[in-house]
């Protein structure tokens, strides 16, 4: 069995980043759902979609979930479907870096995926001084 994965999004970032990554790794053996909520959304048919998703996503594992941004709405959805429940982890700030970092590790298990997930996602951020760029950079 594997852990499941979904990703709670404003509209489009959460199927462009699948897509992405879908096409960096190829096809995952994850299971992955993707929820985009829209800013007009009713928040409890919401709620019920992220639920049922949880169930089918759910296969023995877990289910790891993802959200675009810390407080937002479908954050908030997340933690209201999701957090205190032993078999779901809730992330916030999924980056393209986080979603492949999971793809690359299907057989782990819900604690080692989100840690990993984490751990990829702020690796993935670089900032890049001026010095690295193009060789001799002298100050002004």
């Amino acid at each position: 069995m594997s852990v499941g994965v979904l990703l709670i999004t404003h509209p489009g970032i959460g199927s462009s980043l699948l897509h992405i990554a879908t096409r960096i790794i190829g096809r995952t053996t994850l299971p992955v759902k993707c929820l985009e909520v829209p800013p007009d959304a009713a928040l409890e048919p919401v709620c019920e979609s992220a639920r049922s998703m949880l169930k089918v996503l759910d296969r023995g594992s877990g289910v790891l979930v993802l959200t675009d941004m810390f407080g937002a709405t479908p954050h908030n959805i997340a933690r209201e479907v999701a957090c205190g429940n032993s078999r779901q982890t809730v992330l916030s700030g999924v980056n393209l870096p986080m979603l492949v970092r999971i793809f690359n590790y299907p057989g782990d298990d819900l604690d080692t995926l989100a840690s990993k997930a984490a751990e990829g996602g702020t690796r993935g951020i670089m900032s890049c001084p001026v010095e690295s760029i193009g060789g001799d950079a002298t100050e002004p």
